[in-house]
This record gives structure tokens, C-alpha cells and sequence, in this order.
């Protein structure tokens, strides 16, 4: 008790205090490169990125910090007002990632191919009969997927489609979800299946093919 006591006094606090364990975000304390063509509209509720691809807004909300260090103007650094509150570090990342993805849209642009794997399986660019009546931009693909029909796709506006070989598509677009939604809406007229490993893959993916049990 007498050595716990001097030890005590010696630095100066009781040896039971609790030391405060600050959370922070890996992905959101990463600060974000930005390139010099690209410029920034910062208002307390959103922040608008344009590049040399175009111009979108994303909202934030108000409890997240965005800074540009005069020392490093080539860096963006996204924090918030209380790292222990549970939707602030969650957000914190989240925001993050966000604003990087848009940078890298309005900059370069995000590319993805398929590819179609079946005998028989084709597709083809064409232009679209009913123009822009369905929301597309007047051009479809034209998919031979084994049915007993073809499948038709328009191209939304927003994305962009090429065709170098009858069995690639090639996908390009300035929002990285949106084109994760349309590659994911062309995959599914023909996902993949376990036993041939037929169907339509998205970039490097892989389907391990299963063994068939003979009895």
C-alpha cells in the first residue's frame, strides 16, 4: 500500500484513471489526392467536384470537415466534429471514399469489360429502333445468351459502350456506382453458372466449375 500510494503521488494521478481511447478512421484519415484540373465548391451540405470529364455534387452533412492545407493545396483531408459518436465515424470513411471515387470520375473515369463465355453466346452493337423513348441514349446491345430469343439492353445516357469483339463488352462511365449498376443489370440476363462456367463475367472474375456427381 505504501509503495502504490508513493507511486501514486509520483506521477502525479491515482493509478485507476482510465485513459480515453480516441476511434479514428483508417479510410477516413487518408488524406485524398487532388489533381490540379480539378476545382471545388464547398458549402456546408454539399461539395461540388468539376474536372476536365464534368461536374457533380455530392451531399455531406454537416457534422463533416473538409480542409485544403495551404501547405499541401494538392491534398484533401475529410474529418469530423466527434469520432466517438458511432454515425460520424462511420460517415467519416464513408464520405471519404465518396469524394476520392468523384475526383477520380470528373479526372479519368472508371472503365470496366465483360466478357461472354458459351458456345454460341454473341453480342453487338446496334442502334436502338425506339430511340430514346426507354431513357436510353438511341443505342442497344444485341445479346445471344442460348435463349430462344435475344436480349435486348439499352444504353443509358450516362454510360458509355463499346463492342471491340463479339464476345467483350467494354463500359465507361464518370460514376462508379452507377457503372457497378449497369455492368451488374447486363450480368444478369446470364449469371454465371457453377458446372460449364457459362455466362457473362465482369472484368477478372472467376467461377470455380463444380463436378458433376455421376451415381
Amino acid at each position: 500500500m505504501i509503495l502504490r500510494s508513493r507511486l501514486a503521488t509520483s506521477v502525479g494521478r491515482p493509478l485507476n484513471v482510465a485513459f480515453r481511447q480516441v476511434h479514428l478512421s483508417h479510410i477516413g484519415s487518408k488524406p485524398i489526392p487532388v489533381p490540379a484540373a480539378v476545382k471545388f465548391d464547398i458549402t456546408p451540405t454539399s461539395i461540388s467536384i468539376e474536372g476536365p470529364l464534368g461536374k457533380t455534387t455530392l451531399p455531406i452533412f454537416p457534422f463533416v470537415k473538409l480542409e485544403l492545407p495551404p501547405a499541401e493545396p494538392k491534398l484533401m483531408m475529410v474529418s469530423v466534429e466527434d469520432p466517438e459518436i458511432q454515425q460520424q465515424r462511420r460517415m467519416w470513411g464513408t464520405t471519404r471514399t465518396l469524394i476520392s471515387n468523384a475526383v477520380t470520375g470528373m479526372t479519368e473515369g472508371f472503365a470496366v469489360r465483360l466478357y461472354l463465355e458459351g458456345v454460341g453466346y454473341r453480342v453487338a452493337m446496334e442502334e436502338d429502333p425506339r430511340g430514346t423513348a426507354d431513357g436510353g441514349n438511341g443505342r442497344r446491345l444485341n445479346m445471344k445468351l442460348g435463349y430462344s430469343h435475344a436480349v435486348f439492353v439499352p444504353i443509358p445516357p450516362h454510360i458509355k459502350a463499346e463492342v471491340p469483339a463479339p464476345t467483350k463488352i467494354q463500359l465507361f462511365c464518370t460514376d462508379k456506382h452507377q457503372l457497378g449498376l449497369f455492368a451488374a443489370k447486363v450480368q444478369s440476363y446470364r449469371k454465371p453458372e457453377p458446372y460449364k462456367g457459362k455466362g457473362i463475367f465482369i472484368g477478372n472474375e472467376t467461377r470455380p466449375i463444380k463436378s458433376v456427381k455421376k451415381k
